[in-house]
């Protein structure tokens, strides 16, 4: 283990599969509603888990890791594709670019101009924080696939992928007969609840970036040490996590707050007081044009390993 400290992330984990496993398998009297609405935030939680453990958290063997965090309990990423798309994310130089940034929201101009009325308007609404929980899952999910077919088949194919997929399928398809044969809770409303985890992580990823000309200034600080930080790790202090992505998620808002004002220097002032501003500022207004306002590699994505 890294420190005496990683015992932090190890409970929580813990903390989070057993109250999965309760709301999913027990507490027979709870009403479908009330456990679907508390299965959200656990399936939230899951994923923040997943992007702690990636950055090489609690221990030093990364497979231990892989192995403890990758049971596929919010259903429509496989974790394995997640860890290797968000790690070359973190090569800051690209991050939001359209072609070389795989977690980026943003179009090339040139494919912007060719979208069709209809998708144009859907994505615009996407750049809603209201749009982005509610329809951003299924569109996100929709496009993951197509790009890691694009990968998959592409010109320097990753034969890796499929596997992953394949195997997340089949994880995917245990669960649901596990939850239709054994849980306390219908394999739809399952779904429904993994569906909206996903959605409240996005009000997270939603404003973590934006388009500008200095890298260092595309990673923000929202500061926040409400619910929603825990939920997600800390992660509002994305600058942080950025310049320093394996300072475990403990250690970051004190490091934050010893650092402040380097960090809001560096990051050019893209800070944000909390999510209550956020959702105030772009609760139904987009936060930026969906067509990337900078000169984006023409590199595809389907290239990218």
């Amino acid at each position: 283990m890294r420190n005496n400290a990683e015992w932090r992330t190890l409970l929580l984990a813990g903390a989070c599969y057993a109250v999965w496993f309760l709301l999913v398998f027990g507490w027979a009297g709870m009403p479908d509603p009330l456990r679907v609405l508390v299965l959200i935030p656990i399936i939230t939680l899951h994923s923040s888990l997943q992007h702690e453990f990636l950055h090489g958290h609690p221990f030093r063997n990364q497979t231990i890791n892989d192995l403890l965090i990758a049971p596929p309990i919010g259903v429509l990423v496989p974790y394995l594709r997640f860890k290797s798309c968000h790690l070359i994310h973190h090569i800051n130089e690209n991050i939001t670019d359209p072609y070389d940034d795989p977690e980026s929201y943003y179009l090339d101009r040139d494919v912007w101009e060719s979208v069709p009325a209809w998708l144009k308007a859907l994505l615009a609404a996407n750049n809603t924080l209201v749009g982005r929980m509610t329809l951003g899952p299924a569109l996100a999910a929709v496009g993951f696939v197509r790009s890691e077919y694009r990968r998959a088949r592409g010109p320097d194919p990753i034969p890796s992928i499929a596997r992953v997929w394949l195997r997340h399928g089949l994880a995917v398809t245990l669960l649901f007969w596990l939850v239709a044969q054994y849980g306390s809770l219908h394999p739809v409303a399952y779904f429904i609840a993994a569906y909206f985890g996903m959605g409240l992580l996005m009000v997270r990823s939603f404003i973590e970036h934006q388009a500008v000309e200095k890298a260092n200034q595309r990673s923000v600080i929202i500061e926040t040490r409400g619910p929603l930080s825990l939920l997600f790790l800390n992660n509002n202090f994305h600058s942080v996590h950025h310049a320093y992505p394996s300072l475990a998620w403990y250690r970051i808002p004190e490091f934050f707050r010893e650092n402040r004002n380097r960090f809001l220097r560096m990051n050019g002032g893209y800070r944000y007081e909390s999510y209550w501003e956020v959702f105030r500022r772009h609760g139904f207004r987009p936060k930026e044009p969906v067509a990337y306002p900078m000169r984006a590699n023409r590199k595809r994505r389907g290239d990218v390993s």
